[in-house]
């Protein structure tokens, strides 16, 4: 069963325009979170992107429009955005390039 295209809501614990709590130099350029409930690979909860918000929120609710696929790491990434947004892998790619730069990695949609 794929994730894409469904409806999952997201606690933010780094918000935009915040700083990674082990690497300072790593600046959110959007907001990051999890799911709560949904496990990942590495055993924590699910990590997912939030694109297409501007402002730092605490909370999202929206769809699962890609995976970021790591072929060097045990985990994939959800990328979220609200329902009537659209993005294609490039853009995607680039918005997620600020940490994901440091992987080998796929956008999966």
């Amino acid at each position: 069963m794929s994730i894409i295209g469904k409806k999952i809501t997201a606690t933010v614990d780094r918000m935009l325009g915040t700083r990674h709590p082990r690497f300072p130099d790593l600046l959110y350029p959007i907001n990051y979170g999890y799911v709560e409930g949904i496990f990942a690979a590495d055993g924590e909860e699910q990590d997912v992107y939030i694109i297409g918000i501007n402002e730092p929120v605490k909370k999202f609710t929206g769809v699962v429009v890609a995976v970021i696929h790591r072929f060097d790491d045990v985990e994939e990434k959800w990328v979220a955005a609200l329902d009537n947004l659209t993005f294609t892998k490039a853009e995607i790619a680039e918005i997620v390039k600020f940490q994901e730069q440091f992987f080998h990695f796929e956008v999966i949609m």
